[in-house]
């Protein structure tokens, strides 16, 4: 990577007009994928991709460069351009560089590198076939297969250096199922931080069956109605709800502007008592984990919402200096052209009490959502809007016949409030979130849950 005596030199030089801290991120990526549709083998590109991104504070300001020249007279300037932005009166040069050892909670197993091109292949395939066999209705699948293994090196004018290892693996399938000029879609994409035996854990055949089931399912369901109604959301994906509509109101990068509806909330009621939603980097080799953020801190376990009461945000170092709460270790950004702001990672709704069937009987007609798609939120106001990928009627507390079409429509506080039975299965499901940091990997995840009205928009 680069030399700690270079590393000391590029810190000093973006100190050299009285800014209160610097800091330095050092990258160096290989990313690989497959793309797989019409029964062929589409792409396969591997490549590598380096640099660096200095950033300094002055006061509640930050300003950050970034180059993918790692020639010291390159990141000097970097280092110098970022340093004349802003005026300080602290004289301060970087404390001696110490290296912190950390601990791998996520170790690899089996290198994506050192696994055939044709194995990868063979496993893709077999996905395909699965989803085609399924049904004559199957018209296409696409499957990607993305790995990317990424060492970051941080250091800071506090004296911090570290350095860490991440690999991280993803299949992403889609199965589209058409009828004349009717096309509905299943997908899915399973991904975890961890190697090439994370694939072998998978069952592709199942896999493609799964998304195929979906597709054909959707596309032989009636229209959804609309009106307001109970909605139980099962688990895994259906956590992007939160997520999106509560998740990201709670990083300081909206908090701290007061662009967030729960900004002066903490120690307060947010939702119902059932709801305790918790933010954790820690969990052994999961799509959102790591080992240290890309401020150079351990990551951690956050408790968000304990029984509905709202307990932490997540903070990065200037949300903390905006704030004035902790950091959480919550500091992330796509890669080194990016400055690091406060994200989310394996974010998600405890388990709760009650078995899923109580919840289905519990209602006498609403809506199933077996899995949610994409929607959008505003996030100052929390109102959201999300499409039903899967879902069903729920009539005399059983699951009936599918509708498609689905959408529900809410507010993410609203909807917090209004969550009466949590379930006992908690899954988790992977997804990439963006924000102004870039794009990066994130779990979602809940119980299914029972939300005793929201909005249904359909087509009935």
């Amino acid at each position: 990577m680069i030399s700690e005596t270079l590393i000391s030199k590029v810190l000093d030089q973006a100190l050299s007009q009285g800014a209160d801290f610097a800091d330095i991120f050092i990258e160096n990526t290989y990313n690989s994928r497959i793309n797989f549709n019409d029964n062929k083998t589409r792409q396969s590109i591997a490549g590598k991709d380096f640099g660096a991104g200095v950033r300094v504070f002055y006061g509640q300001t930050s300003i950050y460069a970034f180059t993918n020249d790692l020639s010291e007279k390159s990141l000097l300037e970097a280092a110098s351009a970022i340093s004349k932005a802003a005026k300080g009166d602290h004289q301060k040069t970087i404390i001696d560089l110490t290296r912190k050892n950390i601990n791998n909670i996520h170790p690899v197993k089996i290198s994506n590198n050192s696994v055939s091109k044709q194995e990868k292949i063979d496993f893709i395939r077999k996905i395909n076939q699965a989803s085609r066999d399924f049904s004559d209705l199957i018209t296409q699948v696409d499957v990607t297969m993305m790995e990317k293994m990424q060492h970051v090196m941080i250091a800071n004018s506090e004296g911090l250096l570290v350095e860490d290892d991440r690999t991280y693996s993803r299949i992403h399938v889609s199965s589209i199922a058409t009828r004349g000029n009717e096309k509905q879609t299943g997908t899915a994409g399973p991904g975890a931080l961890a190697g090439y035996e994370f694939f072998l854990k998978l069952d592709p055949a199942e896999l493609g069956r799964d998304t195929a089931r979906r597709a054909v399912t959707m596309l032989n369901a009636d229209y959804a109605p609309s009106g307001k109604f109970p909605v139980v959301i099962d688990n895994g994906f259906g956590g992007v709800i939160f997520h999106e509509a509560c998740g990201h109101s709670l990083e300081t990068t909206s908090v701290a502007k007061g662009a967030s509806i729960f900004a002066g909330k903490m120690d307060q009621q947010i939702a119902s008592p059932l709801v305790t939603a918790i933010d954790d980097g820690t969990i052994p080799c999961e799509w959102g984990s790591e080992n240290i953020d890309d401020e150079g801190m351990p990551t951690q376990k956050t408790v968000l919402i304990d029984k509905g009461i709202l307990r932490s945000y997540m903070v990065d170092r200037m949300g903390s200096i905006k704030t004035g709460f902790d950091r959480t270790g919550s500091g992330r950004k796509q890669s080194y052209r990016f400055a690091p702001t406060s994200r989310m990672r394996n974010t998600y709704i405890a388990n709760g009490t009650s078995r899923f069937e109580d919840l289905i009987s519990s209602v006498d007609y609403g809506i199933y959502a077996r899995k949610m798609g994409g929607g959008s939120v505003l996030p100052g106001t929390g109102n959201f809007n999300f499409a039903v990928a899967e879902g069903y009627i729920i009539r005399n507390g059983k699951i009936a016949e599918p509708v498609r079409g689905a959408t529900l429509i809410g507010n993410g506080a609203d909807a917090l409030m209004k969550i009466s039975m949590i379930a006992d299965n908690l899954k988790m499901s992977q997804g990439m979130c963006g924000s102004v940091s870039g794009s990066i990997p994130a779990n979602v995840g809940q119980p299914a849950l029972k939300i005793d009205e929201i909005i249904v928009g359909g087509r009935k």
